[in-house]
């Protein structure tokens, strides 16, 4: 291979790897806005929409499966090494959890037919309130990873990585304001487990945040921190850029 040849396939690469950032990114541009919507037809009592955004859900499916043969396509026609191997790899695995927040916004969608698409009594606003509270939190924490992602911001990958504590805290808090309503009165009971499965599912998309911004960390300094605690992964960020 001469140089000139070996230059044009360096650039080809380096536009195709482009081409895989942006995908990335448009997949969870959808996601985000799935989510906003599916929380929005709870607040609506619109179980026509939450149809349409189930039905919406297939866009990303799609997308998910042209990514993968891209993937796919890329591996076998430049045959990467090393480095190069595992950013690919890697930005396989943000697409998969992109695709999962697709899943659980599907629940959130479900959750609005269940709810007012029935006979049976209605949910108070104050039983519901904490989905709109997790749901701003989470999404907060998708679209903070997907810009770390977009920027390689490994700073702002760790905040998001943090923000999954809190949120593991919120969600347990949730949980308990929602049992008070039951003992308060027992007649609550089917919408509270309607509602702890609403927040399981936003608990999920900000655990999939979470990956996001652990593939962010990876991508920059190519340790793997998803099964580290978070003094272990803060302690990477300090040996990446002492002054953090």
């Amino acid at each position: 291979m001469n140089e000139m040849t070996e230059g044009h396939t360096v650039k080809r690469f380096d536009e195709e790897m482009q081409f895989l950032h942006r995908l990335v990114l448009e997949i969870g541009g959808l996601a985000q806005d799935q989510l906003k919507r599916a929380v929005q037809t709870l607040n609506d009592k619109d179980p026509a929409t939450a149809r349409e955004v189930i039905k919406r859900d297939q866009e990303l499916n799609d997308l998910d499966i042209q990514a993968d043969e891209e993937f796919i396509n890329l591996i076998i026609k430049r045959q990467p090494m090393a480095k190069d191997l595992r950013e690919i790899i890697t930005i396989s695995k943000a697409v998969s959890d992109l695709e999962r927040v697709g899943d659980e916004v599907r629940k959130i969608a479900q959750l609005t037919i269940h709810i007012y698409d029935t006979d049976r009594s209605l949910p108070t606003l104050q039983i519901l309130r904490d989905i709109n509270t997790m749901a701003n939190f989470v999404s907060n924490m998708l679209s903070a990873s997907l810009m770390a992602f977009d920027k390689l911001d490994i700073s702002r990958a760790i905040k998001v990585i943090r923000q999954d504590v809190e949120l593991e805290e919120e969600y347990k808090s949730a949980l308990r304001r929602l049992s008070t309503f039951v003992m308060e009165d027992a007649r609550s009971v089917g919408h509270m487990i309607d509602v702890a499965l609403g927040l399981r599912a936003l608990e999920r998309i900000g655990g999939h945040a979470k990956n996001i911004a652990g593939y962010v960390v990876f991508l920059v300094t190519s340790k793997d921190v998803r099964h580290d605690s978070l003094d272990a992964i803060e302690a990477t960020l300090k040996l990446h850029d002492p002054r953090s």
